[in-house]
């Protein structure tokens, strides 16, 4: 009995209960400031304060060794033991928080590769459901654009179904989509994005086709990106959405184009969106293509022919997919995106009102995603597409982030992913933490006239519709990014041309 009174006095004494605080916020610290997040202004006072705690629970506690009231200083050290449990474990689950952002940081920073997804497709009919039924079947397969994913991918298929001898060969990607049509050929071996070569003659592709079996490849990605000062220097960063679920940085088409000019002295952002159907001339070969077929090349593609297009150093990249706007934006608890115009979209069937309308993960994205029941088309979706980013962003910024910390970084985590460190991410929140500054964010598009034509690089001898950018509008842009990119403020009357402008 002695011994248990003495293990029960031993667990129950105000040292060990203390110790045990002591220890967790000694964790709780060391953690926060390996986040590098928490200003010093915050950080300082907040350590005071915590070590203050354990030395005033010290003092109760003691108080309650005394005679004089014993019964009444015996309940107050019981209840300051008991708060001190309760502030240990608070602080150990802060703890395990303070880990999952720093985690996350790490995660999302330093893209280094991009994934090519080859893929064995069948009309949706077929009777195939694995790939072992397709044994000895008749496939297709083009090499117009890529010959060493896709003869890897026919290797790899080979070693799980042997050797196959009917592998026939077209020379161009729309060919080879007929080919499935029409019978030819049971299956066929693609990259994914070369998805709209595919849809050339078969608009609804994807709703017609399955997917047997899909092989995925890393490569080593290699962009022209100047680091710098992010809390004192202007900088640029290049949004792209691809038009892809799953893995984000599986090479597809760009879809989403956006640049974000960031100036973090004067508190200013200018957001520049350009079409995806942008005529433009590829950084590789200066052929000329839609903005969009960039994507097909690479990210690194894609920078360089913006920085050729506007005369620009793109200093960081930034790449998300369909996945991560609805798992983010269900993450934040659903957004409110203000409309110009009253639409339904064609994905979803969402009514759109004009005005405010709150958004869940799917009405947004099928929000972003609508262009032809714009008035003005691509134009407008990409307006909408700066509308959501800003509702995100407003989110975001806000307190109720908190109390869903742990589930944003979950919704973000492998749906999107930058070329910025770590430390350059938590650097810029420091920075807004420490000032809590309000930021004044402008819109600006390129805008231009379309044309149909069957000159495009990528797609060559297929009408495409693509848009002929305005070159005077063009140059203003360029006077505007230069304007922000000199650490200058900008003001509505530096846009209003760009805004206003015709052709």
């Amino acid at each position: 009995m002695k011994k248990k009174n003495k293990f029960i006095s031993f667990i129950t004494s105000k040292y060990l209960i203390l110790a045990v605080q002591l220890i967790a916020t000694a964790i709780f610290v060391y953690f926060v400031y390996q986040l590098k997040v928490v200003p010093t202004k915050y950080f300082i006072p907040g350590c005071i304060g915590l070590v203050l705690l354990i030395i005033i629970f010290f003092f109760i506690m003691k108080s309650g060794q005394k005679k004089i009231d014993k019964g009444l200083r015996s309940k107050r050290s019981i209840i300051t033991k008991l708060v001190s449990l309760l502030v240990s474990i608070l602080l150990m689950v802060a703890s395990t928080f303070v880990v999952r952002g720093n985690d996350f940081f790490n995660q999302v920073s330093e893209a280094t590769t991009q994934n090519y997804l080859v893929s064995v497709i069948t009309m949706k009919d077929h009777e195939a459901t694995k790939l072992k039924d397709l044994d000895g079947a008749n496939f297709g397969v083009s090499y117009q654009y890529d010959t060493t994913t896709v003869t890897r991918a026919i290797a790899d298929m080979e070693e799980e179904i042997g050797e196959q001898k009917h592998m026939n060969r077209y020379e161009e990607y729309s060919a080879l989509a007929d080919a499935l049509y029409n019978g030819e050929v049971d299956a066929i071996i693609v990259g994914q994005e070369y998805d709209a070569m595919l849809e050339i003659n078969h608009p609804s592709f994807k709703d017609e086709t399955k997917v047997i079996k899909s092989y995925e490849y890393e490569s080593k990605l290699t962009v022209n990106t100047k680091q710098t000062n992010v809390t004192e220097n202007t900088f640029t960063v290049y949004v792209t959405g691809i038009d892809t679920y799953g893995s984000v940085n599986t090479v597809s088409r760009s879809d989403v184009n956006l640049l974000v000019t960031v100036n973090p002295v004067e508190k200013q952002i200018l957001m520049t969106s350009i079409p995806r159907d942008c005529e433009i001339k590829l950084n590789k070969n200066g052929e000329m293509d839609k903005l969009t077929h960039t994507g097909i090349y690479g990210t690194a593609e894609t920078i360089s022919t913006i920085e050729d297009f506007l005369d620009i150093q793109i200093n960081y990249f930034a790449r998300t997919n369909f996945s991560g706007i609805t798992n983010i934006v269900d993450a934040l608890g659903g957004v409110t995106v203000n409309s110009d115009y009253a639409f339904t979209t064609l994905h979803g069937n969402y009514e759109i009102v004009k005005g405010e309308n709150e958004m869940d993960g799917d009405k947004a994205l099928c929000f972003v995603r609508e262009r032809y029941s714009l008035p003005n088309g691509d134009f407008d979706r990409g307006k909408n597409q700066q509308k959501l980013l800003e509702a995100m962003l407003d989110k975001a910024m806000s307190a109720k982030i908190i109390t869903n910390f742990d589930n944003i970084l979950s919704a973000i985590e492998g749906t999107f992913e930058t070329d910025m460190s770590s430390e350059e991410i938590r650097s810029l929140l420091n920075m807004q933490l420490d000032d809590m500054a309000e930021w004044e964010v402008f819109d600006i598009q390129v805008t231009g006239e379309g044309y149909m034509t069957d000159e495009t690089y990528s797609m060559s001898g297929s009408n495409v519709y693509v848009m002929k950018p305005y070159r005077k509008q063009v140059n203003l842009i360029k006077d505007v990014i230069d304007k922000i990119e000199a650490g200058e403020r900008i003001s509505k009357d530096d846009i209003k041309d760009i805004t206003d402008y015709e052709g």
